[in-house]
C-alpha cells in the first residue's frame, strides 16, 4: 500500500493523542494485581487490558487501520496495513512499581514496520518516527545514530534463568552475557524490550539483545532503531521481519561487534 511520509507522519500524530489518553489510566493503575494468568509466570494486569481496548477503538474510529493487541490479538498481521500494540511492556516491572514499563504501537505496512511509537509515561519519555527517519524525543528531532565502540557504550540484554530450555536456552544467553562482559561491562537488563529498543534509537543504548519472538515485543523499535539510523537484524545476523524468532538492534559498528561475539559462542543448540 503506497503512503508517503507525509501520510505516515499524520498517522503518528493521531496515535500520538491517543497513546497521551491512554497514558492517564497507565499511571492510575501502577502496582496493578495480577488479572490473567498467561503461559508459565507471565501474567496480564487489568490495566493492560483496559488500555488495549481503549487505545483499540480509538485507532480503528481515528485512522480506519486495525490493530494487533498482544492480550486480545485483532486484526491479521498480514493486512497490507495493521497497527501493533503492547498496552504495557515491562508487566512485572508495572506491576511491582517500577518506572521501566511503557506503551509500545508499531505500524506495518506488507509486514515491515514502518512507523513506531514508545511512550513512557512515568518517566514523560515520548518516542517517535516513521520510515527514513529521524526519531523524535518529545516531539524534537533528534541526530541520527553514529558509529559505535562497544566499550564505551551500555547494552541492554533479556532477562533469563540459567536453567531454561527453548530456542535459545539459559546456558546460551549466560554465555552471551559472559563473552559481552569481556569486552563492555556495561550491561543492562531493564525487562522491557521495547524500552531497550526505543533506547537504541535514542542513542542511549548501544545496543539490545532479545532473545523473545513477540511481534509487540518489537515492532514500534524496530520502526525507531531504522529511522534513527541504527541496524536490526536476529540474532543469527539475517534482517529482522515480522516472523523473526529473536532481534539484535544496534547502532553501526557495534552490532558487528556483537555478531562477531554471537558467532564465537556459537548456537544455541550447542547449550542445551
Amino acid at each position: 500500500m503506497a503512503l508517503q511520509s507525509a501520510d505516515l507522519e499524520a498517522l503518528v500524530a493521531e496515535a500520538a493523542v491517543i497513546l497521551d489518553e491512554a497514558a492517564g489510566p497507565f499511571i492510575a493503575g501502577h502496582r496493578a494485581d495480577s488479572a490473567v494468568q498467561k503461559k508459565g509466570n507471565d501474567f496480564a494486569t487489568e490495566v493492560d487490558l483496559a488500555i488495549e481496548r481503549q487505545v483499540v477503538v480509538a485507532l480503528e474510529s481515528a485512522t480506519g487501520i486495525g490493530v494487533h493487541g498482544e492480550e486480545f490479538g485483532g486484526a491479521d498481521l498480514d493486512s497490507p496495513l495493521v497497527w501493533v500494540l503492547d498496552p504495557i511492556d515491562g508487566t512485572f516491572n508495572y506491576a511491582a512499581g517500577s518506572p521501566m514499563a511503557a506503551i509500545l504501537l508499531g505500524l506495518l505496512r506488507d509486514g515491515e514496520p514502518v512507523a513506531g511509537l514508545t511512550w513512557l509515561p512515568f518517566t514523560d519519555q515520548r518516542y517517535s518516527a516513521v520510515l527514513g527517519g529521524p526519531l523524535y524525543f518529545n516531539g524534537v528531532a533528534q541526530p541520527r545514530i553514529g558509529r559505535g565502540d562497544i566499550a564505551q557504550c551500555v547494552i541492554g540484554v533479556g532477562t533469563f534463568n540459567v536453567d531454561w530450555r527453548g530456542r535459545f536456552p539459559g546456558r546460551y544467553r549466560l554465555a552471551v552475557l559472559e563473552n559481552l562482559s569481556r569486552v563492555c561491562s556495561k550491561l543492562r537488563m531493564h525487562g522491557a524490550t521495547g524500552i531497550d529498543m526505543a533506547y537504541v534509537g535514542a542513542g542511549i543504548l548501544g545496543g539490545a539483545i532479545s532473545f523473545g519472538d513477540h511481534i509487540w515485543d518489537h515492532a514500534a523499535g524496530v520502526a525507531l532503531v531504522r529511522a534513527a539510523g541504527g541496524v536490526v537484524t536476529d540474532l543469527s545476523g539475517a534482517q529482522w521481519t515480522a516472523t523473526s524468532r529473536s532481534a539484535l538492534a544496534a547502532a553501526p559498528g557495534v552490532h558487528e561487534h556483537i555478531m562477531e561475539i554471537l558467532d564465537r559462542v556459537g548456537s544455541p543448540e550447542d547449550y542445551r
